[in-house]
This record gives structure tokens, C-alpha cells and sequence, in this order.
């Protein structure tokens, strides 16, 4: 079976990850039998499936058109038997072995073809697919909660799993718009428990011992580190039955991987579970829905303290080749919101410094602290990091690593990474002087010949501007900041190097009009664009109003912005907003062959042509062929101009020097 014969999809349970796993699966075209054990569950389910489904229409997310088309193919049932047809089954059920391995049990009697798939998130795949009797044809696909929202499935492949099949189950994650990570050995916890559950424990063990509270924790994981939330936070939001019974899942299957800690017991059969009790490491009502994080509780916290045990996880990952660098790094971004990934982040603290940590607590707290050998190697080969030159990554020349922005060069293109995923990438007065910088540095590097700028994470190319970061105290004070972010946008417009915008999420507000400043729009089809200032009572302030006019009009921009449109990919290149719309699974790739084949093309050509262009509309017409003419004129005693014409003579393709 190729994924393009997976037509329909059966999904094992109605619960908060059936439905939102059903809703994807609908929401990629695919059709969607939805199975549970109880109507009420099953109805459940499904309500919560279509109130979904209306907010995605609401926040102009997708079309009616298109919510209406996935609603006519979900199907709900009590009936195993009527996915006796599917080609494709994601289990769902809650994290039993029993349960899982007895519904598959009698799924696999009517259903003999099916590719057949897990969603759990603690419980080994091998276990689960000996149940079916056809284990080869058995594969982990672990969503995020809401599976909606979230890009990344982890994809597992258990010890009987075939070449196969795990092919398919990748490219059926990826058909349902998913960003893939491979966890290519079925070990407890898979990659993003395998660093969360360690993490959220020892933090809890800090607390516990004494060495720092609550607050302080969770202020420097948000403050020192940037997670989104903190890490008790996330801990009340996601349930702290859930991390209690999930560490113990992965501990009794392996017990050195995670140290248990007392405190998510007591919380546990205390019955404090979090939000959903209203009390947990933090208390919650209506008037609070969120904890209130102080920035000055972390400041003398060092967040090596707890990172550590999580670093540990990672070298033991990686050393024993569950999956790659790149694969790990990416889930945790993806699936935790971390700004970096988890290797980034300890090349930026210090191997070395790691490794001291770890040796502090195993001479207090016993040998479940004892460094990981990849650990002993990388410092004694001097692999210490970012500052030593390398670390779990190599640091070169090539790379500029500021604190949001990073600049890579791969000649002949640059690579211009706005890198705050966990704020969907939007610009605050840090970020906006690091892209000045960066931007600086291109322009002067004479072997770059493109800029691409880009999000960090699938979410966002940029949600627009940080409003509490500019702190906008006084109406000259938000005029200088406007003006500010206008200047360097209007250094990418003004560059003599073409730009492109690869927009792959996001773009609103300041992060729609810093793609308006670049030469080309290419986005990825689920991307959103558009300039939403009016939604907050504002208008756009740089430089929006004056450029979008030049792309798609007066009228339509009017609509845009008066209404604060949200359009779609598709619909955004309908009205020249945007050059290009790539398939999401094949966006970086048709992204790098745009830029390397503008990169062939004459740099000093592009340069003027650019100028000219950029001229046009701001001056009248003849004096615009003015500064056309003159450009031919200087071009015309060029080497390029000479290469152009001799290559065009002897029919060969052009190799341009830029001189």
C-alpha cells in the first residue's frame, strides 16, 4: 500500500485525542470512521469535533467551505465492524495495555489490510502491536495535544515494525499536514516524554529538596530559558495525573530512565490534578486562568539545575540511536515549545558546565545523576559548545547565533531565521536590532547572492509585533517604535541583494509587513497572511498601508485592513499578495530552489533591475527611465553583461561573477 491509496481512516476512540486526531484526518481530505464503546462518548466526541471545526471557521483559519466539506466525512460508530474497510487505524483509547491490546484484537478479525497505528504516548508499540497478531504491519503515531494545533506526530517504530510500514506511517503523517520526527526504537517515553518526563521531575525534586520553590523555577524556565510556560504550569495544565501515571508507565518498564518524585504523588492522591480541579502546583478560577509568572523570582536561579537530568536524557538518546540530533532537537521545539532544541540549548550552556552540574548532584544524590558517557567524550575532546566551535552541533564562520535571530550562510544564499518560536516568532526592539545586524552582515558578504528570511518552528514566520516588549508608554514613544520597525524592514527593500520572504505559518500584523519589504512571498499552503491591526483598534505602522497598495491594489487592500483579513495561502496568491504557495511537506525544498536558482542569475543585473523597480511609482515615469537607461548604459561594459551574451551566442547556461 503507497499512502496514496489511504482513502479512509478509522480512529479507535472519541476522546480529546480521537476527535482531534478525526479532525485532522477530515480536515486533510481524508474520510474518517470514528469508533467508541459508549453513545455518549461517541456523540461527545463528535460535538466537540464540530464546536472545533466552527472555531477554525471564527478565526478565519479555514474556509466554510472547507469545514463543511470535512464535517460530510466524519462518520461516528458503535459498530467495529463498519472499519472493517478502512485502510488506515489510529488507536486512541485510553493508556491501558489491556484495553488497547483487546480492541485491536477485534479489529484485526474483520480488518485484515489496514495499516495499523498507536497514539500513545508512554506505552512501548511492540507491546501493543503483539495484540494484532500482524505486528509488522504496526506503527506508533503519537499527536500532540490539540492534534489540530499541534505540528509534530512522533512516529515509532516498535521492534517488529517493517521498512514498509514505517514508511507509510511517515507519509501519512505528513499527508495530514504533520511535521514528522522518527524515533527509530521503541523505547519508553519515545523522544518528547523521554526529555519532559525527566525535566518535570527533577523540578519537582528541586522543590522537594528544598534548593528552590515553585515560582522560582517556573520563573526562569519562562525568563532565563523562554518556554512558553512554566514547568509547573505546564505540569497543572496537562494533569498531573497524567505526568504521574505516565512517569510510572515509563519507570516500570525501565526504571533508570526517570526518577519519580515524591511531590507528583502527594499532588496525585490528594486529588490536586491541576486546571481541570482548580488547584494543583497553582490555584485557578475564572478571574485566573493562567498562574501569574514574576520575572525577578528566577533571576538568581541557575536553570542548569534541572535542565541537566533533561540533557542527560538526550545524550542517551542520541548515543543510542533512537533517533538523530536534528529529529530530537525538532521535537522539542515542536512539541514543547522550546525555543532551541534541547542539544542547541546545551551547546549554549556548556557541555562541560553539563556535565559539573550532574557531578554535583550524583556526589550528593546517588548514581542516577551520573553523567552519560557522550557526555564524558564530547568534554574530553574539547567538544564543550557554541563558544568551543562544537558541541552536539559544529559552529562555524558560517553561523551568527544572537539571541532571536540567527544568521546562516550557505553561499551563494543566506538564511535570516527570526528564532522565538515559543512567541510565534513575534519582533520585539531585541529582535528587530538583531535583524538589522544580520542584515548588515549579508549585504556586505559579497559571496551571498540571496536572503531568505524565515520562522523558526512550523507555527510561524512571524504572529507580528511583541506590544508588551515595545511597551508603548506614550504616543511618541509607539511613533518612534513604528518609524524603527520601517527602517530596517526598508533595509531588506532597499537591499542590493534579492529577498524572499519563506513564510511557513503566521504572518500578521509587523511580520506580514516585514514580508511585504522583501522581493518575493513564498509560503507554504496552511500559511495565514495578513495585516490585523484593526482587530486591536490600531493600523498598521510599518510601512503597511504603502506597500501592500502595491500589490494587490487600493480596493482590496482597503478590505484588508479595515477588516483585518486573514487570508489563506491559496487565496493570498489569488490576489498577488503572495508569489508562490508550496505543499507543506515539500516547502523548504522548493524554498532553497527558488533561492539557488535566483542565486545563478547576474548579481549586478539584480541589482539595478531591483533599484529600478523600486523606483517605479515614486517618481514619474520618465524620470524613472531616467535611472533605467542610465542603469543599462553602466551595465552594458560589464564582464556579466559579456557572459550573458556569450553564453546566449554559444548556447550554454551563463556563469555570472558579478563584476
Amino acid at each position: 500500500m503507497n499512502v496514496e491509496d489511504i482513502r479512509s481512516v478509522g480512529v479507535l476512540g472519541a476522546g480529546t485525542m480521537g476527535h482531534g486526531i478525526a479532525e485532522v484526518v477530515a480536515l486533510a481530505g481524508l474520510d474518517v470512521w470514528v469508533y467508541d464503546v459508549q453513545k455518549s462518548f461517541l456523540d461527545g466526541g463528535l460535538e466537540k469535533l464540530r464546536w472545533s471545526i466552527a472555531k477554525l471557521v471564527d478565526k478565519g483559519m479555514i474556509s466554510p467551505e472547507k469545514a463543511d466539506a470535512a464535517l460530510e466525512r466524519v462518520h461516528g460508530t458503535l459498530d467495529l465492524e463498519q472499519l472493517s474497510q478502512v485502510d488506515a487505524v489510529i488507536e486512541a483509547v485510553p493508556e491501558d495495555l489491556k484495553v488497547k491490546s483487546d480492541v485491536f484484537s477485534s479489529l484485526v478479525r474483520s480488518n485484515h489490510h489496514a495499516l495499523l497505528a498507536s497514539n500513545t504516548s508512554t506505552i512501548p508499540i511492540t507491546e501493543i502491536a503483539a495484540s494484532t497478531g500482524r505486528p509488522e504491519s504496526f506503527v506508533g503515531l503519537h499527536f500532540f495535544n490539540p492534534p489540530v494545533l499541534m505540528p509534530l506526530v512522533e512516529v515509532i517504530r516498535g521492534e517488529k515494525t517493517d521498512d514498509k510500514t514505517l514508511d507509510l506511517g511517515v507519509a501519512l503523517a505528513k499527508r495530514l499536514g504533520k511535521e514528522v520526527v522518527l524515533c527509530r526504537k521503541d523505547v519508553p517515553g519515545f523522544l518528547v516524554n523521554r526529555i519532559l518526563g525527566p525535566l518535570l521531575n527533577e523540578a519537582a525534586w528541586t522543590v522537594g529538596r528544598g534548593e528552590a520553590n515553585v515560582e522560582e523555577i517556573d520563573s526562569a524556565a519562562v525568563y532565563k530559558v523562554g518556554l512558553p510556560m512554566g514547568l509547573f504550569e505546564v505540569a497543572d495544565y496537562t494533569g498531573i495525573d497524567v505526568i504521574y501515571k505516565a512517569a510510572e508507565a515509563v519507570k516500570s518498564r525501565e526504571p533508570s530512565s526517570i526518577l519519580g518524585a515524591p511531590l507528583f504523588r502527594e499532588k496525585f492522591e490528594q486529588g490536586k490534578l491541576g486546571k481541570k480541579t482548580g488547584e494543583g502546583f497553582y490555584l485557578y478560577s475564572d478571574k485566573q486562568p493562567r498562574p501569574t509568572i514574576s520575572k525577578e523570582k528566577g533571576e538568581g536561579l541557575d536553570p542548569l539545575l534541572f535542565f541537566s537530568v533533561a540533557v542527560n536524557s538526550a545524550a542517551w538518546l542520541i548515543r543510542n540511536g533512537v533517533c538523530t540530533k536534528e529529529d530530537l532537537d525538532r521535537a522539542v521545539r515542536l512539541g514543547l515549545g522550546f525555543p532551541e532544541g534541547i542539544l542547541r540549548m546545551a551547546d549554549g550552556w556548556g557541555i562541560d558546565r553539563v556535565v559539573s552540574v550532574l557531578k554535583a548532584k550524583q556526589s550528593v544524590y546517588g548514581q542516577d545523576y551520573t553523567p552519560d558517557p557522550l557526555l564524558h567524550e564530547m568534554v574530553a575532546r574539547g567538544e564543550l559548545g557554541a563558544e568551543s566551535g562544537k558541541g552536539f552541533y559544529d559552529y562555524s564562520a558560517s553561523e551568527k547565533r544572537l539571541e532571536d535571530v540567527t544568521l546562516t550562510k550557505s553561499p551563494p544564499v543566506a538564511w535570516i531565521t527570526l528564532n522565538r518560536p515559543q512567541r510565534l516568532n513575534t519582533l520585539t526592539p531585541r529582535l528587530i536590532d538583531e535583524l538589522e545586524t544580520v542584515a548588515k552582515d549579508a549585504v556586505s558578504d559579497d559571496s551571498i547572492r540571496v536572503v531568505v528570511i524565515r520562522g523558526e518552528g512550523a507555527k510561524a514566520f512571524s504572529a507580528g509585533a511583541d506590544l508588551t516588549a515595545f511597551g508603548f508608554s506614550s504616543p511618541t514613544g509607539a511613533f518612534d517604535a513604528a518609524r524603527r520597525l520601517f527602517e530596517v524592514f526598508s533595509l531588506f527593500e532597499k537591499m542590493p541583494k534579492p529577498v524572499i520572504a519563506a513564510i511557513n505559518g503566521y504572518a500578521f500584523g509587523g511580520g506580514c509587513e516585514l514580508a511585504l519589504a522583501c522581493d518575493f512571498r513564498l509560503a507554504s499552503e496552511s500559511s495565514q497572511i495578513g495585516l490585523t491591526e484593526t482587530s486591536l483598534g490600531l493600523i498598521p505602522g510599518a510601512g503597511g498601508t504603502q506597500r501592500l497598495v502595491r500589490l494587490v491594489g487600493l480596493s482590496k487592500a482597503k478590505e484588508m485592513i479595515y477588516f483585518g483579513l486573514r487570508l489563506q495561502a491559496n487565496e493570498a496568491l489569488r490576489v498577488g499578495l503572495v508569489d508562490k504557495v508550496l505543499a507543506n511537506d515539500q516547502f523548504q525544498k522548493g524554498v532553497e530552489e527558488f533561492a539557488n536558482s535566483l542565486a545563478k542569475r547576474a548579481p549586478l543585473s539584480l541589482r539595478f533591475a531591483k533599484l529600478a523597480i523600486n523606483t517605479a511609482g515614486q517618481v514619474p515615469t520618465d524620470v524613472g527611465q531616467y535611472f533605467e537607461a542610465g542603469a543599462f548604459g553602466l551595465l552594458v561594459g560589464t564582464d556579466d553583461a559579456s557572459e550573458g551574451i556569450s553564453a546566449f551566442l554559444s548556447k550554454r547556461d551563463p556563469e555570472f561573477k558579478g563584476g
